[in-house]
């Protein structure tokens, strides 16, 4: 049930990245409030996922020493090195648009 719940939050996931690029398609430009929620959304349901994803592995294999697994660790840093690759994209992006509007 829990995996089902996980599954249609990534469908969820799907549709707000789908509104996000509405968002940059906008003939007026996209709107950075919606943008921001829509990430902020986005985010916050891959670390529920991966929390739910997280509890179900170990319920799974509860016979399994957990203390010296690094997979949290592991975790948080691909996500973090992800954000950073995204903040990076976002600020290449505004770059191109700041020059756009000088020249």
């Amino acid at each position: 049930q829990r995996l089902n719940h996980v599954e249609q939050r990534i469908v969820q996931l799907m549709q707000l990245a789908g509104a996000v690029m509405e968002e940059f398609g906008n003939s007026q430009g996209p709107r950075p409030e919606k943008v921001v929620a829509h990430c902020r959304e986005y985010m916050l349901a891959i670390k529920e996922i991966q929390t739910t994803l997280r509890e179900e592995i170990k319920s799974a294999c509860e016979y399994r020493p957990f203390e010296k697994s690094d997979y949290s660790a592991r975790i948080a840093n691909e996500i973090s090195c992800k954000k950073v690759e995204y903040v990076l994209e976002k600020l290449d992006a505004m770059q191109t648009n700041i020059e756009k509007c000088t020249s």
